[in-house]
């Protein structure tokens, strides 16, 4: 693990000021789940003690939550591998998969990144209808919600993953 947070490395090149803290937290987020997950056995990618989510489920939600809400802050709506990736979040995880899992989210937060920095910083307020009942929202709202539910979950991940290796069930 690095010395610092990424909120304390610098500005991300490219990504507008005001949209820095998402970028931070996207990075940090990669980062984080890295640490967290290396050498977990497929039995700990699996585990729900207290029947609590998965390791396997935090990871593949936090990828799904990037991807859907810098959908929605693109005004798109979800389309059915969206949703096909929503169902399948839960599923249990093969050793032959983690590597294709953990790629999955690296790719989606580098993307995520790269979108940051071609948001037009001028539309950030402008409204985005969120899920399937629309709810009101911003583009920098979806923006922001989409970095700190994924920094929520690594939050649950950190705590799954020390639980399962000590053998808590």
């Amino acid at each position: 693990m690095a010395d610092t947070e990424w909120w304390q490395r610098g500005p991300i090149e490219g990504v507008p000021a005001v949209l820095q803290p998402v970028a931070h937290i996207l990075l940090q987020v990669r980062e984080s789940v890295s640490d967290l997950v290396v050498n977990l056995t497929q039995a700990e990618w699996n585990a729900r003690p207290a029947d609590v989510a998965s390791a396997a489920f935090h990871v593949r939600h936090i990828t799904g939550v990037i991807d859907r809400l810098f959908t929605y802050a693109r005004g798109s709506a979800l389309s059915a591998d969206q949703f096909a990736a929503i169902r399948s979040e839960g599923d249990q995880l093969s050793a032959a998969d983690v590597a294709a899992v953990l790629d999955a989210l690296y790719a989606r937060v580098d993307a995520a990144v790269a979108e940051l920095r071609t948001v037009d910083v001028a539309t950030l307020g402008d409204f985005r209808s969120v899920g399937r009942t629309q709810l009101p929202s911003t583009v920098i709202g979806c923006l922001v919600h989409g970095a700190e539910h994924s920094m929520r979950h690594v939050g649950q991940l950190s705590v799954t993953t020390r639980i399962v290796r000590a053998g808590i069930t």
